[in-house]
């Protein structure tokens, strides 16, 4: 069951989020006073599609992941949020993709109103929103060069090192070791074969491939260690996934989890 909590207004509550420990103390203090924080239990709902937004939401821990219905009742995953990602709309319009917890979540939420209003005079606040805006469509981009790998293997390399670019400042779930990168993947199977629209089976053959040519370790059924990153960002048919983000030196001081 979700369980809402009033959340104390300090500024400090922003200053891991990506983006928002940056914003100046008055502006993290004015968004801190019109803050809820709201637990989620995966597979719970966190926000409906269709009906006009009134809420901006945050995600603070956990991951969330946006859904589609087919018409023939599948569920279809399109999309990640993560630590510092937000949904809801800014000024008008409905969200066109329910949101749910992928895993237990907690999220920051605030009245669409009051963060519009905090929103117009900050212009910190703005470029925040603006940077999001281009994140989001530079993602999209890169999904869409991925998905339309004709081979289920290619598309699971693409999204694997999506997963490193997305994640390598989060220590539970990417860890870079010398010239590997130990990843755990935060989603189910079955979640992760509607992402890439392949069946359960053909992603468990697709990860075996890669571990047979010595691309990946299978550690655990949610494990892998990536052992040639490049040769993976090939299978991808996109060699940039294998750029500077994925370098040793981003994870320098870390331990590989599990």
């Amino acid at each position: 069951m979700e369980q809402t909590d009033q959340v104390p207004g300090t500024p400090c509550l922003f200053a891991d989020l990506p983006g928002f420990g940056t914003l100046p103390e008055a502006v993290r203090r004015d968004l801190a006073a019109i803050c809820r924080l709201r637990t989620y239990e995966a597979g719970q709902t966190v926000a409906q599609a269709g009906a006009p937004s009134d809420v901006i939401g945050v995600v603070r821990d956990g991951i969330l992941r946006l859904q589609k219905t087919l018409p023939d009742g599948r569920q279809h995953v399109v999309g990640l949020l993560v630590a510092g990602d937000m949904f809801g709309r800014l000024f008008d319009g409905p969200l066109h993709f329910p949101v749910e917890a992928a895993t237990d979540a907690k999220v920051l939420t605030y009245r669409r109103a009051a963060f519009e209003t905090i929103l117009l005079r900050s212009s910190e606040l703005d470029r925040l929103m603006l940077r999001h805006l281009m994140d989001d469509l530079d993602r999209a981009r890169a999904w869409m060069i991925i998905l339309a790998n004709p081979k289920v293997r290619g598309r699971l390399a693409g999204f694997l090192l999506l997963l490193c670019r997305r994640f390598h400042r989060v220590d539970q779930l990417v860890a870079i070791k010398g010239p590997t990168i130990r990843l755990r993947i935060p989603i189910s199977r079955p979640d992760l074969a509607h992402l890439l629209g392949a069946r359960v089976e053909s992603i468990s053959r697709a990860l075996h491939a890669l571990a047979d040519d010595g691309l990946i370790e299978i550690l655990l059924p949610d494990l892998v260690e990536i052992r040639r990153i490049g040769a993976l960002a090939e299978e991808a048919g996109e060699p940039d996934l294998a750029g500077p983000a994925l370098m040793p030196d981003h994870g320098a001081g870390r331990t590989a989890s599990g």
